[in-house]
């Protein structure tokens, strides 16, 4: 794994150096190329002024900031150049909070952190087992490509996870997303649907995640490619059903897949009972 960035995380006097590593595989994205309908040439991409309706050139466009509708300041590179920060290759902590108190919408980018050389493995091991047991995150600042972000240092596995943050006030309120709010629930229909998510519990670990959009597009694609018919089978809309029986429903067929003890036969079981009456 390469590295793509190398500093230091600093919190009061102590220093530890690290390597940043991208956390996320590129190489699992699915893109396509916009083609020419004719001839499949690459389609390329022109500028035009929605004004004049001309080509524009490279040289010829600057940067604007709309104060109101249709009314623009141009802000050119000088200006941008005299707010430009220095990056000092520095994650600075600035305090350590609670982990339920940060909004997992305000998440944005993943990296891993590692340990830069033997020499800084027993410090960031330290970090990482003290954010362990006390439930902390570290919320620092680190100047990347001229910008400030603010950052989150998180404990994962046996390392670290850095977080690109977003800042709080690009949040919407989700209060106001349309019709939601307090209902009264009926306590029939809340201990069902308990008792479901109950049944249905498991680790997160034993789940089968994969894309299947990604998984499914290659499958035409390599049909396409091996000139094959693609047959796409309709789904069957589901009916809609009370919503107490479909608890009750769910519940039965929860219970029906969870697969019962096996007893233990053979040698290994005579041992076992052995042990027991001895």
């Amino acid at each position: 794994m390469r590295a793509i960035w190398k500093g230091h995380i600093r919190f009061s006097l102590v220093t530890i150096p690290i390597r940043m590593y991208s956390a996320i595989e590129s190489g699992q994205s699915i893109s396509f190329r916009q083609l020419h309908k004719d001839d499949n040439g690459p389609i390329g991409y022109q500028k035009v002024c929605k004004v004049c309706e001309e080509k524009v050139a490279t040289a010829d466009i600057v940067k604007g900031y709309e104060y109101e509708s249709d009314q623009y300041v141009i802000v050119d590179d000088a200006d941008l150049n005299k707010i430009k920060l220095k990056s000092t290759k520095v994650i600075d902590i600035e305090a350590f909070v609670n982990a339920d108190e940060v909004n997992p919408a305000l998440f944005d980018s993943p990296y891993f952190a590692g340990p830069d050389g033997e020499v800084a493995t027993k410090a960031y091991s330290l970090l990482c087992q003290t954010l362990k047991n006390s439930n902390k995150l570290g919320i620092g600042k680190v100047v990347l490509r001229d910008k400030e972000s603010v950052v989150l240092i998180a404990p994962s596995g046996s390392g670290l996870m850095m977080y690109k943050l977003r800042f709080p006030d690009e949040l919407r309120n989700i209060e106001e997303v349309p019709n939601i709010g307090h209902v009264e629930t009926d306590p029939a229909q809340l201990r069902l649907a308990e008792t479901l998510v109950d049944s249905m519990a498991k680790p997160f670990a034993e789940l089968e995640l994969e894309d299947k959009y990604r998984s499914a597009v290659m499958e035409i694609v390599e049909a396409k490619v091996a000139g094959k018919e693609i047959i796409m089978l309709a789904e069957e809309e589901a009916p809609i059903v009370d919503i107490m029986t479909a608890l009750q429903e769910s519940i039965n067929q929860a219970k029906s897949e969870k697969k019962p003890l096996k007893k233990a036969t053979g040698k290994k079981a005579e041992e076992e009972e052995d042990k027991k009456t001895a």
